[in-house]
Protein backbone atom coordinates (compact mmCIF):
# COMPACT_ATOMS: atom_id res chain seq x y z
CA UNK A 1 0.00 0.00 0.00
CA UNK A 2 1.12 3.35 -0.88
CA UNK A 3 -0.66 6.28 1.36
CA UNK A 4 0.45 4.64 4.83
CA UNK A 5 -0.98 7.35 5.93
CA UNK A 6 -4.72 6.27 5.56
CA UNK A 7 -4.66 2.47 6.66
CA UNK A 8 -6.76 1.92 8.75
CA UNK A 9 -5.26 1.12 12.27
CA UNK A 10 -8.21 -1.84 12.95
CA UNK A 11 -9.79 -3.68 9.99
CA UNK A 12 -12.77 -6.45 11.13
CA UNK A 13 -14.14 -8.43 8.32
CA UNK A 14 -17.86 -10.43 8.44
CA UNK A 15 -16.74 -13.19 6.31
CA UNK A 16 -19.71 -14.43 4.75
CA UNK A 17 -20.48 -16.62 1.96
CA UNK A 18 -18.96 -19.65 2.79
CA UNK A 19 -22.37 -22.43 2.64
CA UNK A 20 -23.32 -20.52 -1.03
CA UNK A 21 -19.97 -20.94 -2.30
CA UNK A 22 -20.17 -24.21 -1.30
CA UNK A 23 -23.24 -25.21 -2.71
CA UNK A 24 -22.53 -23.46 -5.91
CA UNK A 25 -20.10 -26.34 -6.85
CA UNK A 26 -22.60 -28.89 -5.72
CA UNK A 27 -20.90 -29.76 -2.06
CA UNK A 28 -22.24 -29.41 1.25
CA UNK A 29 -21.66 -26.03 3.49
CA UNK A 30 -19.05 -27.42 5.47
CA UNK A 31 -16.48 -27.28 1.91
CA UNK A 32 -16.82 -24.03 1.86
CA UNK A 33 -15.24 -23.32 5.66
CA UNK A 34 -12.93 -25.75 4.92
CA UNK A 35 -11.72 -23.46 2.34
CA UNK A 36 -12.50 -19.88 3.77
CA UNK A 37 -9.20 -20.76 5.83
CA UNK A 38 -7.53 -20.13 3.31
CA UNK A 39 -8.52 -16.31 2.91
CA UNK A 40 -8.11 -16.18 6.31
CA UNK A 41 -4.46 -16.72 6.01
CA UNK A 42 -4.57 -14.51 2.95
CA UNK A 43 -5.66 -11.59 4.44
CA UNK A 44 -3.83 -11.89 7.58
CA UNK A 45 -0.68 -11.47 5.63
CA UNK A 46 -2.40 -9.05 3.79
CA UNK A 47 -2.77 -7.05 7.05
CA UNK A 48 0.86 -7.42 7.80
CA UNK A 49 1.95 -6.23 4.57
CA UNK A 50 -0.18 -3.44 4.47
CA UNK A 51 0.56 -2.53 8.20
CA UNK A 52 -2.78 -3.11 9.95
CA UNK A 53 -2.45 -3.26 13.75
CA UNK A 54 -5.69 -5.27 14.43
CA UNK A 55 -7.53 -7.72 12.06
CA UNK A 56 -10.68 -9.22 13.63
CA UNK A 57 -12.60 -11.44 12.41
CA UNK A 58 -16.49 -12.60 12.95
CA UNK A 59 -16.21 -16.61 12.65
CA UNK A 60 -18.85 -17.45 14.95
CA UNK A 61 -21.82 -15.36 16.39
CA UNK A 62 -24.41 -16.70 19.40
CA UNK A 63 -27.17 -17.37 16.80
CA UNK A 64 -25.02 -19.20 15.16
CA UNK A 65 -25.30 -22.01 17.97
CA UNK A 66 -28.85 -22.37 16.05
CA UNK A 67 -27.43 -23.90 13.28
CA UNK A 68 -27.52 -27.95 12.14
CA UNK A 69 -25.58 -29.75 14.69
CA UNK A 70 -22.83 -31.69 12.20
CA UNK A 71 -22.00 -28.01 10.96
CA UNK A 72 -21.61 -27.14 14.19
CA UNK A 73 -19.22 -29.54 15.44
CA UNK A 74 -16.78 -29.29 11.97
CA UNK A 75 -16.84 -25.52 12.71
CA UNK A 76 -15.70 -26.41 15.94
CA UNK A 77 -13.06 -29.11 14.82
CA UNK A 78 -12.04 -26.71 11.83
CA UNK A 79 -11.29 -23.97 14.46
CA UNK A 80 -9.27 -26.63 16.43
CA UNK A 81 -7.25 -27.71 13.28
CA UNK A 82 -6.34 -24.07 12.19
CA UNK A 83 -5.26 -23.24 15.78
CA UNK A 84 -2.94 -26.26 15.75
CA UNK A 85 -1.71 -25.93 12.17
CA UNK A 86 -1.26 -21.98 12.54
CA UNK A 87 1.20 -21.69 15.21
CA UNK A 88 4.51 -21.41 13.08
CA UNK A 89 2.83 -18.99 10.70
CA UNK A 90 1.78 -16.62 13.82
CA UNK A 91 5.25 -16.50 15.14
CA UNK A 92 6.86 -16.43 12.10
CA UNK A 93 4.88 -12.81 11.11
CA UNK A 94 5.01 -11.78 14.94
CA UNK A 95 1.29 -12.42 15.08
CA UNK A 96 -0.44 -12.22 18.64
CA UNK A 97 -3.90 -14.58 18.62
CA UNK A 98 -6.92 -13.61 20.50
CA UNK A 99 -9.90 -15.06 20.85
CA UNK A 100 -13.48 -12.62 21.87
CA UNK A 101 -16.75 -13.93 22.79
CA UNK A 102 -18.63 -16.51 25.23
CA UNK A 103 -16.14 -18.99 25.65
CA UNK A 104 -18.08 -20.96 28.25
CA UNK A 105 -20.03 -22.14 25.59
CA UNK A 106 -17.04 -23.71 23.87
CA UNK A 107 -15.73 -26.92 24.70
CA UNK A 108 -12.61 -27.53 27.23
CA UNK A 109 -10.72 -29.10 24.80
CA UNK A 110 -11.20 -25.86 22.31
CA UNK A 111 -10.56 -23.80 25.10
CA UNK A 112 -7.63 -25.09 26.18
CA UNK A 113 -6.21 -24.57 22.85
CA UNK A 114 -7.38 -21.13 22.58
CA UNK A 115 -5.52 -20.45 25.95
CA UNK A 116 -2.22 -22.17 24.63
CA UNK A 117 -1.94 -20.00 21.50
CA UNK A 118 -3.10 -16.79 23.04
CA UNK A 119 -0.10 -17.59 25.65
CA UNK A 120 2.41 -18.84 23.05
CA UNK A 121 1.96 -15.83 20.91
CA UNK A 122 1.29 -12.87 23.71
CA UNK A 123 4.59 -10.99 22.82
CA UNK A 124 3.79 -10.74 19.31
CA UNK A 125 4.05 -7.37 18.21
CA UNK A 126 3.31 -7.07 14.61
CA UNK A 127 -0.44 -7.82 14.18
CA UNK A 128 -2.95 -8.72 17.14
CA UNK A 129 -5.51 -11.46 14.40
CA UNK A 130 -8.43 -11.33 17.13
CA UNK A 131 -11.22 -13.76 16.36
CA UNK A 132 -14.69 -13.48 17.59
CA UNK A 133 -16.10 -17.06 18.29
CA UNK A 134 -19.61 -17.50 20.09
CA UNK A 135 -20.23 -13.62 20.08
CA UNK A 136 -22.65 -11.02 19.71
CA UNK A 137 -22.84 -7.61 20.31
CA UNK A 138 -26.11 -7.60 21.96
CA UNK A 139 -24.61 -9.94 24.57
CA UNK A 140 -21.66 -7.66 24.73
CA UNK A 141 -23.50 -5.04 25.93
CA UNK A 142 -25.26 -7.15 28.26
CA UNK A 143 -22.68 -8.49 30.01
CA UNK A 144 -20.82 -5.08 30.53
CA UNK A 145 -24.21 -3.64 32.09
CA UNK A 146 -24.43 -6.36 34.01
CA UNK A 147 -20.73 -6.34 35.23
CA UNK A 148 -21.51 -2.29 36.03
CA UNK A 149 -24.93 -2.92 37.55
CA UNK A 150 -22.84 -5.21 40.32
CA UNK A 151 -20.20 -2.85 41.17
CA UNK A 152 -22.86 0.07 41.22
CA UNK A 153 -24.95 -1.63 43.40
CA UNK A 154 -27.65 0.73 43.11
CA UNK A 155 -25.52 3.67 43.94
CA UNK A 156 -27.50 6.22 42.50
CA UNK A 157 -24.69 8.84 42.74
CA UNK A 158 -22.02 6.47 40.50
CA UNK A 159 -24.98 5.45 38.12
CA UNK A 160 -25.05 8.79 37.18
CA UNK A 161 -21.76 9.23 37.01
CA UNK A 162 -21.45 6.46 35.00
CA UNK A 163 -19.94 7.72 31.10
CA UNK A 164 -19.64 5.48 27.58
CA UNK A 165 -15.58 4.84 28.75
CA UNK A 166 -17.39 3.23 31.45
CA UNK A 167 -19.43 0.66 28.69
CA UNK A 168 -16.15 0.30 26.63
CA UNK A 169 -14.24 -0.50 29.45
CA UNK A 170 -16.51 -3.68 30.49
CA UNK A 171 -16.84 -4.98 26.54
CA UNK A 172 -14.72 -7.75 25.17
CA UNK A 173 -12.78 -5.78 23.42
CA UNK A 174 -11.22 -3.32 26.53
CA UNK A 175 -8.31 -1.96 25.19
CA UNK A 176 -8.71 -2.63 21.74
CA UNK A 177 -9.40 0.40 19.19
CA UNK A 178 -12.79 0.26 18.06
CA UNK A 179 -12.62 -0.70 13.98
CA UNK A 180 -12.27 1.40 11.51
CA UNK A 181 -13.72 -0.46 8.59
CA UNK A 182 -15.44 -3.20 8.15
CA UNK A 183 -15.88 -5.06 5.06
CA UNK A 184 -18.60 -7.58 4.84
CA UNK A 185 -18.45 -10.49 2.18
CA UNK A 186 -21.10 -12.25 -0.05
CA UNK A 187 -23.26 -9.13 -0.79
CA UNK A 188 -24.61 -8.83 2.32
CA UNK A 189 -25.37 -5.54 3.41
CA UNK A 190 -26.40 -5.67 7.53
CA UNK A 191 -24.57 -5.94 10.75
CA UNK A 192 -25.63 -9.25 11.73
CA UNK A 193 -25.56 -8.16 15.52
CA UNK A 194 -21.83 -7.63 15.58
CA UNK A 195 -19.60 -5.05 17.43
CA UNK A 196 -22.76 -3.10 18.12
CA UNK A 197 -20.94 -0.65 20.51
CA UNK A 198 -17.61 -0.40 19.02
CA UNK A 199 -19.01 0.18 14.87
CA UNK A 200 -20.57 3.45 15.78
CA UNK A 201 -17.80 5.70 13.64
CA UNK A 202 -17.21 2.98 11.43
CA UNK A 203 -16.56 2.88 7.72
CA UNK A 204 -18.44 0.05 5.92
CA UNK A 205 -17.59 -1.65 2.63
CA UNK A 206 -19.91 -4.55 1.32
CA UNK A 207 -18.18 -6.67 -0.93
CA UNK A 208 -20.19 -9.25 -3.42
CA UNK A 209 -17.46 -11.17 -3.52
CA UNK A 210 -17.74 -15.07 -1.16
CA UNK A 211 -15.40 -14.99 1.96
CA UNK A 212 -13.52 -18.34 0.36
CA UNK A 213 -12.44 -16.36 -3.12
CA UNK A 214 -11.57 -13.22 -0.73
CA UNK A 215 -8.14 -12.71 -0.59
CA UNK A 216 -5.23 -10.21 -0.80
CA UNK A 217 -6.19 -8.81 -4.10
CA UNK A 218 -9.60 -8.02 -2.77
CA UNK A 219 -8.46 -6.91 0.71
CA UNK A 220 -6.13 -4.51 -0.65
CA UNK A 221 -9.25 -3.02 -2.71
CA UNK A 222 -11.03 -2.67 0.57
CA UNK A 223 -7.96 -0.77 1.86
CA UNK A 224 -7.63 1.65 -0.80
CA UNK A 225 -11.01 2.33 -0.81
CA UNK A 226 -11.43 3.01 2.84
CA UNK A 227 -8.43 5.82 1.88
CA UNK A 228 -11.26 8.06 -0.07
CA UNK A 229 -13.33 8.21 2.73
CA UNK A 230 -13.71 11.69 4.70
CA UNK A 231 -14.25 10.72 8.27
CA UNK A 232 -15.56 13.82 10.50
CA UNK A 233 -16.70 11.77 13.06
CA UNK A 234 -20.60 13.86 13.46
CA UNK A 235 -18.11 17.33 13.21
CA UNK A 236 -17.43 19.54 10.44
CA UNK A 237 -14.05 19.62 8.69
Amino acid sequence: MEDKVRIPKHVSIIMDGNGRWAEERGHERVYGHTHGVESVRACTEAAVEAGVSYLSLFAFSEENWGRPEDEVSTLMKLMFKSMVDELDTLMNNQVRFVVLGNRARLSDELNRAIDSLMDRTEANDRLTLIIFLSYSGKWDILQAAKAIALECGGDRERIEALDSADIASRLVTAGIPDPDLIIRTSGEQRISNYLLWQCAYSEFIFSPVLWPDFRKKEFFSALEEFAKRDRRYGKVK
